[in-house]
């Protein structure tokens, strides 16, 4: 149980940078203690003692503003970050290492008995205010960018934006999102169709960031090619960039 509870502090600080100590993320993180709870009343809903899961799991919610069915399967070191608002219904289950952000509801379609609700990965980001519906599959690795409505199955690693949810495909928003997580800053809820201003200035300076390093990286190639004394290199380098050269590197 201790090991557990140490997971769950660790990977709040892996994943929350706002966290200073294991004693705020213990005493002032509602997902934390959503999630300690649950472990209780899911253990109580398995030994058949239903009425007292659901009492658990009710009193779990007036105090963290999180509602977690005592049915829901959740892996290990998951992390629900703010949480107000969060609804994981009775047959959801949810992947280690996943995150969830405020407003997040995995939800069902149906009012039939069995499998009715979603089913996350290893490793999934699920943005603020997002739903999941039905017993849809998320893969590993995928993200729901804030805000979708997610009725279809999503591929592990693929990234899933707008109502209803669609698989963000053209190489360009791809290659920008790639980017975007190398710099610390996941932009996964921002696509093209956006009219937002202020995201279509994000999406401009992530993709200026993107060219500038392809710039650099370029120009550090050339530069060691030079150095190396490969003429057909520095002929190369010459032609680009310094035509007035072209005569000496042809004398050679």
């Amino acid at each position: 149980m201790f090991a557990r509870i140490r997971e769950d502090v660790a990977s709040v600080f892996d994943r929350d940078p706002a966290a200073r100590s294991a004693w705020e993320v213990i005493t002032c993180y509602p997902g934390f203690h959503a999630l300690q709870i649950h472990r209780l009343s899911h253990a109580l809903w398995r030994a058949g003692l239903r009425w007292v899961a659901r009492l658990v799991s009710h009193f779990s919610r007036w105090i963290t503003g999180i509602e977690i069915h005592p049915g829901a399967t959740i892996g290990r070191r998951v992390f629900i970050d703010h949480g107000m608002g969060v609804v994981i219904g009775e047959t959801a289950e949810i992947g280690d290492d996943t995150t969830l952000y405020h407003g997040v509801t995995l939800g069902g379609t149906s009012w039939n008995k069995g499998k009715r609700h979603p089913t996350l990965g290893r490793n999934v980001v699920v943005g603020a205010g997002a739903k999941i519906l039905g017993p849809v599959v998320v893969g590993d690795g995928a993200k729901i960018g804030s805000n979708a409505v997610v009725v279809k199955d999503v591929p592990p690693g693929a990234t899933a934006v707008g109502i209803p949810a669609k698989i963000i495909e053209d190489r360009h928003e791809q290659a920008r999102e790639a980017h975007a997580a190398r710099l610390g800053f996941s932009a996964y809820g921002l696509t093209s169709s956006d009219d937002d201003p202020v995201a279509q200035a994000i999406r401009g300076l992530t993709d200026h960031t993107a060219e500038l390093e392809r710039r650099v990286a370029e120009l550090t190639a050339k530069l060691e090619a030079l150095q190396s004394g490969d003429v057909e290199a520095e002929r190369a380098v010459v032609e680009r960039f310094d035509p007035t050269r072209l005569r000496k590197v042809a004398d050679k």
